[in-house]
């Protein structure tokens, strides 16, 4: 772990201002900045994020628009993540999936090796250090993991982050938002800054 100051990028994707996920998102940002850090911060739904993928941008060497190559630039200078959002049918919202087909993109986030025909295993790019990832869902603990297999975690952990080379993987889910208390809510959110100054500590102590 660096125990310098980095570069932080959050992502948020949900469309409720007054949401949970909103309340987390301000919360990391809040203690990253309070860490030193320097933070990016996009919420895909207040900047009307297009997640359509145009065939284009799928090669690797795709025509890829100024906006998208702004987000890849920030994700390939990133030292860490942050990705907030809600379970919506074991799956990120359609905004975020989205910004994942746009943005970890070939020879950006990952790439094969010379020779490869794409059928081989990918060799991550990004520098980033460490993923965390906040969820937030309805579902119980015990039906999410023993009957939909906690889909997220294959996401997130599997697919996406150690595929693109990030080995320090963190993910949270709170639960269940529906019927949560002002109270359980408080906490959760000190659970929030407490994974932040875990991962991403306070500069001043060092």
């Amino acid at each position: 772990m660096k125990n310098h100051k980095m570069n932080i990028l959050v992502i948020l994707a949900h469309p409720d201002s007054a949401s949970f996920n909103h309340a987390i998102a301000e919360n990391v940002v809040n203690q990253l900045k309070s860490n030193n850090h320097d933070v990016v911060f996009h919420n895909l739904y207040a900047e009307n994020f297009n997640p359509n993928l145009p065939s284009t941008e799928i090669p690797k060497n795709g025509k890829v628009d100024s906006e998208i190559l702004k987000h890849c630039d920030e994700l390939k200078n990133a030292d860490g993540i942050v990705v907030i959002h809600p379970n919506w049918w074991g799956q990120p919202p359609a905004i975020l999936k989205g910004w994942i087909d746009r943005v970890i993109r070939p020879g950006v986030a990952y790439e094969f090796e010379d020779g490869d025909n794409g059928e081989g295993v990918p060799v991550g790019l990004l520098n980033a250090q460490t993923a965390i990832v906040f969820n937030t869902a309805n579902t119980g603990k015990e039906r999410e993991e023993n009957i939909f297999f906690d889909p997220l975690e294959t996401i997130w952990k599997n697919c996406i982050f150690d595929l693109c080379g990030v080995k320090n993987f963190y993910r949270k889910m709170f639960r269940i938002i529906v019927t949560s208390t002002d109270q359980q809510r408080t906490r959760w959110l000190g659970e929030v800054k407490e994974t932040i100054q875990k991962y991403f500590p306070d500069l001043k102590a060092y």
